[in-house]
């Protein structure tokens, strides 16, 4: 049995070869999904709060004193009982991030029925693209602290922890993956950048099956004070912190911290038609671009926002009239989620009226580097399902916000449900996502 569905892989891998090298490039759908959030420690649980317009923020301990923004979204670590799936030499040699990650990577493979694959053909044509945005913070103090004590105090796994290429290292090996093995690490556009290389990826033929996504854990009091420093983070709310991460509204400050992992599994329909597998989305394209403005701010115009929705469209093929819904990078800060309204309806003109908007980081903050494909994951459930995600918080939509925010969670009522994504990150690097429903 296994023999024959090896052939048949091998079949319709000719196949797709020659549609490829006729210049037709082959279709990428969603076929897994897994994620460790603040919400939940998996997919359905992250969704259903969601749904219900929940938020996962807290007061930050002790340890924070003094900092202006005393909030953030956390994961109950001891919830997550990590003796059940690591060694403690796995957790010796892994950063939080990676921990998260390879969680997310293990949900997702079982969903996608991907989980006990042992052809070794199959292996060869499955890659990880996993990215990270910012490397563990008290890896390198404590490591520093231990080096003044004496060099062998520092820890032979201080530069793995380190590196954030090292999620997609972990996750190939523990699941014999020898596809292509791409990290990225683009600020808060990781994630969504990760997702659209991965995507590419599989269109251009390099593989059949991408694990893709990123892994974000650094809520720590140096990270925290950082971003205070840098006037980003929500200090208003620090009283009422379910209330504090607000995208759109009038009385947004400043974003929450979140952490977490969500990993999307990527494959060529083809593929995953002649394995049975269920097809949850379809990714149409991809749209990248650059501010070229300031490190921290996006230009005025919201021009770098433009571009990368014009170029995913134009990828996907698709009409701008036939998106339904966008699911927003805003963050909760004064500046950006202006300027992001302002982008959309730049590229939407009249037909911005039509479509629902809205973040999903006032439920579970902001994920830096694992936003975009948090977020992406929320946009394959609303493709899926046919609701949208809220945006929660907004008693007031803000001054210069003119697009029509989704408050709460409502049918999606579309023959074919096409949705954007939007990440954006700080140096002006943007990325932006086409999903839809899955059609014949």
């Amino acid at each position: 049995m296994q023999s024959q569905r090896i052939l048949q892989l091998i079949k319709i891998r000719s196949i797709t070869s020659q549609r490829f090298s006729s210049n037709d490039c082959r279709r990428v759908v969603v076929t897994g999904l897994g994620g460790v959030t603040p919400l939940g420690n998996n997919v359905k649980d992250s969704w259903d709060k969601i749904l219900k317009g929940e938020a996962a923020i807290s007061n930050l301990g002790e340890a924070y004193k003094g900092i202006p923004c005393q909030v953030a979204a956390q994961i109950n670590k001891n919830n997550l009982q990590l003796e059940n799936s690591f060694s403690k030499s796995d957790l010796k040699i892994m950063s939080p991030a990676t921990i998260l990650s390879v969680l997310a990577a293990q949900e997702a493979l079982a969903h996608a029925k991907l989980l006990d694959v042992t052809a070794e053909e199959e292996k060869n044509r499955t890659g990880v693209c996993v990215g990270m945005g910012m490397f563990d913070l008290p890896e390198v103090y404590n490591s520093h602290a231990s080096l003044t004590k004496g060099y062998n105090r520092v820890s032979p796994y201080f530069i793995p922890r380190l590196l954030p290429s090292m999620a997609c290292g972990h996750i190939s090996m523990l699941f014999g993956l020898r596809g292509p093995n791409h990290s990225v690490s683009t600020a808060c556009a990781t994630g969504a950048h990760a997702i659209g290389d991965a995507f590419r990826f599989i269109k251009y033929g390099d593989a059949d099956v991408m694990v893709a996504g990123s892994g974000e854990s650094c809520i720590d009091p140096l990270a925290i004070a950082g971003f205070c420093r840098l006037r980003a983070l929500c200090t208003s709310f620090n009283d009422d912190p379910k209330r504090a991460s607000r995208p759109f509204d009038e009385k947004r400050d400043g974003f929450v911290m979140g952490e977490g992992a969500a990993i999307l599994i990527l494959e060529e329909l083809e593929h995953a038609k002649a394995r049975g597998a269920t097809i949850l989305a379809e990714i149409l394209g991809y749209g990248l671009s650059g501010d070229a403005y300031h490190i921290t701010s996006p230009s005025e115009d919201g021009t770098g926002a433009y571009l990368a929705m014009t170029r995913a469209m134009a990828d996907a093929k698709i009409d701008p009239n036939l998106v339904g819904y966008i699911n927003a990078h805003a963050t909760s800060t004064p500046t950006g989620d202006k300027i992001e309204a302002r982008a959309i309806n730049r590229t939407f003109k009249e037909h911005t009226k039509n479509i629902g908007v809205s973040s999903t980081k006032g439920a579970h903050g902001h994920l830096l580097g694992s936003s975009g494909n948090l977020e992406g994951l929320f946009v394959v459930k609303a493709c899926e399902t046919g609701i949208l995600p809220p945006s929660i918080n907004v008693d007031k939509v803000g001054e210069g916000i003119d697009v029509e925010i989704v408050t709460k969670a409502e049918k999606w009522n579309s023959e074919r449900r096409i949705a954007l994504k939007n990440s954006f990150g700080f140096g002006g690097t943007n990325a932006c996502l086409c999903i839809s429903s899955f059609v014949e």
